[in-house]
């Protein structure tokens, strides 16, 4: 298999999105890609714009020759799980992922990542 761009842009790379505290909007990036990150006003504009750094990044990773990191193995994993919630949560999730004009899924998992990087900077300062 020949690993070019196309290669490497069909790969599931984990994507990040935390709320840009300094500034109005969304920061998106690729963890295992070091150094992709952009911004958006929303969370649907960071993601586009993360598409346009990942193809950058890996368009100048194969110019270069460095080493493209390939996506932890997800094989284990469905990316599923069931989660039952009071419907005025529901109620809220839905409302606030329209302002955002995402689907209720991918603000959930904004959510969840920006839980989960904040768990693990804590984590990382109190050792």
């Amino acid at each position: 298999m020949i690993k070019d761009l196309d290669y490497y842009m069909s790969l599931p790379y984990r994507i990040e999105i935390v709320k840009d505290s300094d500034e109005e909007g969304y920061a998106a990036f690729i963890p295992e890609l070091k150094g992709c990150i952009t911004t958006g006003i929303s969370i649907s504009d960071a993601l586009e714009s993360l598409e346009d750094a990942k193809k950058t990044w890996i368009s100048s990773a194969i110019e270069d020759g460095d080493p493209i990191p390939e996506p932890d193995r997800l094989k284990d994993y469905s990316g599923e799980f069931k989660l039952r919630m009071p419907k005025s949560l529901h109620r809220r999730l839905m409302e606030r992922s329209r302002e955002e004009g995402v689907s209720m899924n991918q603000y959930c998992v904004m959510l969840l990542s920006q839980g989960e990087a904040y768990a693990t900077v804590n984590r990382s300062s109190q050792t």
